[in-house]
């Protein structure tokens, strides 16, 4: 099916922005930006888990419970995700490297199966991860699926309300080109955390 003219620059430009987080992750390089390779030091499991300041809110096994100003685990498995119900801590709790990213894959995850799948999938069936391989990995898959599930839709589904039933956020009353939109920039500016992240880790104190 050819790719609907509105929609082609969204996935370019999600495209664009997977590769260069899954690069600035995983490497060994990824483009700097003008074209050359810059060397990656691919993520560590100390690094995916590093809480830079106090009471950040983290990835942690379940048997240890949640972190400060978190009420609960969310998810499923041995690992979730510090989280807690409406209205959310003020100030926002600062979120670990590990958060952000399981953060993402969920998102994508939950989104392709509300899009192109089962439409079956909450938070409470995700599983977030202990290491950094498969974290990157969850992510990677879940990015993959999404766009197989752009791929399906016309025209007509940019359109349409509802055309994703994810139950997490608006997308049950939006337009679906709205939700494109909105998950290309979560993976914009989730990455540029991530990637500053990783700068930080890389020049903190001994």
């Amino acid at each position: 099916m050819p790719t609907p003219p509105r929609l082609a620059p969204l996935l370019e430009q999600f495209d664009f922005a997977c590769e260069r987080l899954t690069g600035r992750l995983a490497g060994p390089v990824m483009d700097s930006g003008d074209g050359s390779e810059t060397g990656v030091v691919p993520l560590s499991d100390e690094e995916y888990l590093w809480e830079p300041v106090p009471e950040c809110w983290s990835v942690r096994r379940r048997a240890d419970g949640p972190g400060p100003r978190a009420a609960f685990l969310a998810g499923s498995g041995e690992w979730g995700r510090d989280a807690a119900p409406y209205p959310h801590p003020w100030p926002p709790p600062f979120t670990t490297l590990a958060w952000r990213l399981s953060h993402l894959a969920e998102m994508l995850t939950i989104s392709a199966d509300h899009t192109a799948g089962e439409h079956r999938l909450t938070r409470d069936d995700y599983r977030s991860h202990g290491t950094a391989a498969e974290a990157v990995a969850a992510f990677q898959e879940g990015a993959a699926a999404w766009r197989a599930a752009l791929e399906g839709a016309d025209d007509a589904a940019l359109d349409t309300i509802g055309y994703c039933t994810n139950p997490h956020g608006s997308a049950a009353e939006a337009p679906f080109l709205d939700i494109v939109w909105w998950v290309n920039q979560e993976v914009l500016h989730h990455g540029a955390e991530i990637a500053l992240l990783r700068d930080l880790y890389r020049s903190r104190q001994a």
